[in-house]
């Protein structure tokens, strides 16, 4: 169900030719970016680890922290963005990301590459998608749905593409060099892009700027039952879905799988990413807001228990992790129209930016989680069930993270 969205006169939802440039701009900027600055870490940290010594628990806990400061840095992201759109934010992050990745390459110390990853962490609050939904959502107008779709589609790739690629960058030129090549590339395609791509106009929300319907009360929106049960609901799927995620390389090589598969595994996963996302809009047409979001974090759930408790066969593992991935990417799309589903376009950014903290929290939490996890149980596999059951809890709370008035409605 998507709420009414009714372009006013005044409504900065942009002409076909318009939206398609701004769609193949953060297509083409959130691929490159999620890769750099998450997928990579996933495929090098084992590296890392047999590198410098430092314990798994302790890369890991690093990789959490730029998680932590994400969140906290994405809440003044979304009102930045209500009242300014994301130009400026979306191309100061990204030129962010070249101390960052650089103090996190170069890092002789674990005080060092911690601090690298503080400021990799703010880059990523400005660079990935909490910001570009927001765009889109803004001037996409009625078809902010389509757009978000494609978005998704191509960034659904990252994995596919950056993952085995930080691994063969790994295996030629070690981890801090792969590090090095690839924020060259992230500084040379996104700043430009974001600074060039995003000039369109944009007037702050509440002044006609999305749709006829008025903005939300904010207060009162976040305060209600329904909102705090998604927040609670996003967060523990975040948790399962990241710890799983960043612990996967580790566990099928604790599989008996070589490093290198692992991560051609943990790529295909991608793929099944954008298998979802392509079946999101009839899927979304043939579901409620709450069915469609209990059906897809259910989904979720079984995955990650089926990784847990699948024999050790390499073909059923990258089968099941691709299922995994198809229920991942048709979340993204449930969470980046979980506000305009539920109470319309209005105040987009400020909402979806305090949603999505407690998510990104969550998402910090997680590497670290996971290993903790696989630690304290003895294996990776009975990490993975736990993360299942917390999954599960997100599903059962999805059933009342809904406004009454959206509750009953279907399509997307």
């Amino acid at each position: 169900m998507t709420l009414p969205d009714t372009a006013s006169p005044q409504s900065d939802a942009l002409d076909d030719v318009g939206l398609r440039r701004v769609v193949t701009v953060l297509s083409t900027v959130q691929i490159v970016s999620w890769g750099c600055l998450y997928y990579a870490f996933a495929a090098l940290q084992s590296s890392i680890t047999a590198d410098t010594g430092w314990s798994a628990m302790a890369v890991t806990g690093a990789f959490s922290v730029s998680q932590l400061v994400a969140g906290g840095i994405g809440l003044w992201v979304g009102r930045h963005l209500d009242e300014f759109g994301p130009r400026r934010v979306m191309t100061g992050a990204s030129l962010l990301a070249l101390p960052g990745l650089s103090m996190v390459a170069l890092a002789a110390d674990l005080t060092v590459f911690y601090a690298g990853w503080v400021v990799t962490g703010a880059a990523m609050a400005g660079t990935l998608y909490p910001p570009a939904f927001a765009a889109l959502t803004h001037w996409g107008g009625v078809r902010r749905v389509r757009a978000l779709t494609t978005l998704t589609l191509v960034a659904g790739l990252a994995s596919t593409v950056f993952a085995p690629l930080a691994s063969v960058l790994d295996d030629l030129l070690g981890w801090r060099q792969a590090y090095l090549v690839l924020l060259a590339g992230l500084v040379v395609i996104t700043v430009p892009l974001h600074w060039w791509g995003l000039d369109h106009p944009w007037r702050a929300a509440g002044r006609g700027t999305l749709s006829a319907r008025p903005a939300p009360a904010v207060p009162t929106t976040v305060r209600s039952a329904p909102f705090v049960r998604l927040a609670l609901a996003n967060a523990l799927v975040a948790l399962a879905v990241f710890a799983v995620v960043i612990n996967l390389v580790p566990m099928l090589v604790e599989q008996g799988m070589s490093r290198n598969a692992a991560a051609l595994a943990l790529g295909l996963g991608g793929v099944g990413q954008v298998a979802g996302r392509l079946a999101y809009a009839r899927f979304a047409s043939r579901t409620s807001v709450t069915s469609r979001a209990v059906l897809v974090v259910g989904a979720v759930a079984v995955a990650t228990a089926a990784l847990a408790l699948a024999p050790p066969s390499a073909g059923l593992l990258v089968g099941i992790g691709m299922l995994l991935g198809l229920a991942r990417g048709v979340y993204t799309l449930v969470q980046a129209t979980a506000v305009t589903d539920r109470w319309g376009p209005g105040a987009y950014g400020t909402l979806n930016g305090i949603l999505t903290a407690p998510a990104l929290l969550a998402s910090a939490i997680a590497p670290f989680a996971g290993a903790a996890l696989a630690a304290g149980l003895g294996s990776y596999s009975a990490a993975f069930l736990v993360l299942a059951v917390v999954a599960g809890a997100a599903a059962l709370l999805m059933l009342g993270a809904t406004p009454r008035a959206a509750a009953g409605s279907g399509g997307g």
